[in-house]
């Protein structure tokens, strides 16, 4: 399996004067689902959009298996494109939909009954051929959107948030077909999101975007388990950060006394990890919310609210006080 598939050499991407990603190299490997994570603004978008050929490069090169693509046009790359707005002719049945970009190709109607055939019943829309897009679901348009895209038997098919417009069962739904197809057809799938669970639910590496760069990149474990820097802890679920100074936790609130002794400046750690119920420090509970297996609080401490979690049986309200620690031992070090 090639490590370079597709490789982002010194790429810089600008609009006007601006510079939006500043010197990236990345490299995609052959049949790899990644993800391109961040917030908004991060640069994750725009360099898809350089990946498919709708922004030309301020410098550096673009490869795609092992071609040179930086100044070719879109439509010679072998790319497939699936927007977050689906992007569907709605006067247009579904198969038409799909068959759109063969018919462009002036294929034989043979080959394209075949090819939109095979692609519909790999999405599972086979016998909705004669709908209208208005007559789907929005995960069935997504679907035919998807299809649209596959039956030109792209190289690389990039999603843009391809699951923000549905509501939260078919966003389960859609990630599981979106991994099925990726493994069925043995595609290169590259997908931005802001989505962390959604990122961390199919990829099979993320890219983390902070002001164009890559913050860090690794297998959804890696990230989730072993963020390295406090942008990665804090956008990938650990809500309680501080530095550590002369034996105290420190944020810009104050100062809360830490018997753990560690080597690292920063320390992390995830709801789960806040110990409830016992622990040296008080604090008032400032809310609560019942979340299935679990009660989550949030803690008035000399560091601001602490987000903690505990199981259901924990007899605790609104306004009581409350006992917790900050164990050494489920904290998450962090580079200063």
């Amino acid at each position: 399996m090639s490590d370079q598939f597709v490789h982002l050499q010194s790429l810089t991407l600008s609009y006007g004067k601006s510079i939006a990603v500043p010197d990236l190299d990345l490299s995609v490997r052959k049949g790899e689902l990644i993800a391109l994570l961040g917030p908004s603004g991060c640069g994750k978008t725009t360099t898809m959009r350089a990946i498919a050929g709708l922004m030309p490069p301020t410098s550096g090169s673009i490869h795609i298996d092992g071609v040179d693509v930086t100044r070719m046009p879109a439509n010679k790359r072998g790319i497939g494109l699936v927007f977050q707005s689906y992007a569907l002719f709605p006067h247009l049945s579904v198969f038409e939909n799909a068959a759109f970009g063969l018919r462009l190709q002036k294929l034989a109607d043979k080959q394209i009954q075949s090819k939109v055939g095979v692609v519909l019943e790999k999405v599972g829309l086979s016998g909705f051929e004669k709908r209208k897009p208005a007559e789907l679901s929005g995960g069935q348009q997504q679907r035919l959107s998807l299809a649209r895209s596959l039956v030109m038997e792209p190289k690389v098919l990039l999603l843009d948030e391809p699951l923000s417009n549905l509501d939260a069962r078919l966003r389960l739904e859609m990630r599981t077909e979106l991994q099925r197809v990726q493994r069925e057809t043995g595609i290169t799938m590259v997908f931005v999101t802001h989505d962390q669970a959604e990122a961390l639910g199919m990829a099979d590496r993320i890219v983390l975007m902070r002001d164009g760069k890559i913050e860090q990149i690794g297998t959804p474990e890696d990230l989730y388990a072993r963020p390295e820097t406090a942008f990665a802890a804090d956008f990938i679920g650990f809500e309680n950060i501080f530095r550590v100074e002369d034996g105290a936790l420190v944020s810009d609130k104050g100062r809360l006394p830490f018997a753990g002794n560690s080597a690292a400046s920063i320390l992390a750690w995830r709801p789960g990890g806040v110990q409830v119920g016992s622990g040296p420090h008080q604090g008032e509970i400032l809310g609560t919310a019942f979340a299935g297996d679990c009660r989550e609080y949030v803690i008035d401490s000399p560091l601001g609210p602490i987000k903690a979690e505990a199981p259901i049986g924990l007899s605790a309200k609104l306004g009581d006080m409350i006992a917790f620690d900050l164990p050494l031992d489920t904290a998450r070090p962090l580079k200063a």
